[in-house]
């Protein structure tokens, strides 16, 4: 059994004049983090990695998910081809998963993540929302073989502030 969690990175702010990766989060993407991180932790589902884009908001993201997690820092790794608005590039990197690693958490991007959830999970949802998890579980042993799975759940921070 493999078990996938995507998390869309915070809110930006495009409000500075730097590239697409360095735009930081809003002061409702670090609470949305929070809030969702949160909801997520009480669940207390063991995590084996977790992955990065290098887009300061993918990071930033991620950063307050290990805390709220308690997860080691050292295994946290910053993946350059995370950064994919596509999902070629995002569903490659999931194929080459180390098959020793059971329940991989990763932070990215859309629209690559709303196609992730899509394509590989057995709910349709129109749009992963920023501060997004969608967990998707894989009856499989290898990740190479990474297809249709079940969308074990969603957590949306508008579903948690009703």
């Amino acid at each position: 059994m493999k078990t996938l969690i995507l998390v869309r990175h915070g809110k930006s702010s495009w409000e500075y004049s730097v590239g697409d990766k360095d735009r930081p989060l809003l002061q409702r993407g670090i609470n949305d983090a929070h809030l969702v991180s949160d909801h997520f932790n009480e669940q207390s589902i063991p995590i084996d990695a977790t992955f990065s884009s290098p887009a300061n908001r993918a990071l930033h993201t991620g950063m307050i998910f290990v805390r709220q997690l308690y997860f080691p820092l050292d295994k946290f790794r910053v993946v350059n081809e995370l950064y994919d608005f596509s999902g070629e590039y995002v569903l490659q990197f999931i194929k080459d998963l180390d098959d020793d690693l059971n329940t991989v958490l990763i932070f990215g991007h859309n629209h690559a993540f709303t196609y992730i959830a899509n394509s590989l999970g057995n709910t349709y949802i129109e749009n992963v929302p920023t501060s997004g998890l969608v967990q998707l579980e894989f009856d499989i042993e290898n990740w190479n073989s990474v297809e249709k799975g079940i969308t074990k759940q969603t957590i949306f921070p508008k579903q948690i502030r009703g």
